[in-house]
């Protein structure tokens, strides 16, 4: 048994220590909600009121928390992570947020004598219940054969990327792929469906045809061919609408800083932005498809 604090219970932390408990750990759990809180101690985690209290003994430290500030925050500032671990802590985030904040954070705690590693996710909040996660991870060596073990609790792959900072420039960057496969996707149907194929028929076709891919075979748009996907539950994430805004508005800011041509990432960002000012943010990405096939109210969603 493994004590670790965990640090934020989302719709993917929750899940995540969920997994980490049922596995046998010793897992105390913070959030700043109350209810989020309850409802990982039902799961099997102890819930702590205070983050010191999760990190007081801890031999881990994981975070999944919702930006750049909030990881900074919660590890660099006075009373955060940092100053309170003992030594010989091991710090994971999850988080996805920016690269220059996770180097920060990174370079702050190997500073300190800390072994830490950057491991934002990909799978949704569906893998993260179901321990199916991808990890991309960034860090040294050492750090990532510490953290390993107890992520491939959490996940079905777990990756080293590089260096610190590397695993948030790989979540990114397949982000920015994810957002722009799934839009060529919708367009792919709508135009379909104009052109008067039936979308079963279609899929049937595209799934073992040359536009085979993730979003379509895996997670299709459309609602029928792939009855686990969100387009059959009236688009309830999966991954929302705003979680996509934010990754590909990461990308935007990565590609900027570095010098980077990413028009279709760009254009990805501003119909997703789009799409959210319409009232989808809290609705699955693939979503989308009611704006491109025309069938979204002109007074946004409404569903």
């Amino acid at each position: 048994m493994t004590a670790i604090a965990f640090i934020g219970l989302g719709n993917m932390g929750g899940g995540m220590a969920a997994n980490l408990a049922k596995a046998g750990h010793d897992v105390r759990a913070f959030d700043l909600s109350e209810a989020a809180r309850k409802k990982a101690g039902e799961q099997g985690c102890n819930p702590v009121d205070r983050m010191e209290d999760a990190i007081s003994g801890a031999e881990v430290v994981v975070s999944m928390l919702p930006a750049g500030k909030h990881v900074r925050s919660v590890y660099e500032n006075e009373g955060g992570v940092i100053e309170l671990a003992g030594e010989g802590t091991l710090l994971i985030d999850c988080s996805t947020i920016d690269v220059q904040s996770a180097r920060a954070v990174g370079e702050a705690a190997a500073q300190a004598g800390f072994l830490m590693v950057d491991a934002p996710v990909s799978g949704g909040v569906a893998a993260a219940d179901g321990g199916t996660l991808t990890f991309m991870v960034g860090g040294p060596e050492e750090a990532f054969g510490k953290a390993e073990p107890i992520l491939d609790i959490m996940g079905k792959a777990v990756i080293r990327a590089g260096e610190s900072g590397a695993g948030q420039a790989a979540k990114i960057c397949n982000n920015m792929l994810l957002g722009i496969s799934m839009i060529g996707t919708c367009e792919a149907f709508a135009l379909a469906k104009k052109l008067g194929l039936d979308p079963q028929n279609f899929f049937d076709i595209a799934s073992q045809a040359s536009g085979q891919c993730w979003s379509l075979t895996a997670y299709c748009p459309e609602p029928g061919p792939v009855p686990a996907a969100p387009s059959n539950r009236d688009y309830n994430p999966g991954f929302a609408v705003a979680m996509m805004l934010k990754d590909l508005k990461l990308a935007q800011e990565a590609a900027s800083a570095n010098g980077a041509s990413t028009p279709m990432g760009a254009q990805a960002e501003a119909l997703y932005a789009m799409f959210d000012a319409l009232g989808a943010g809290n609705k699955d990405f693939s979503g989308i498809m009611k704006l491109l096939d025309g069938s979204l109210s002109e007074s946004g969603w409404t569903g």
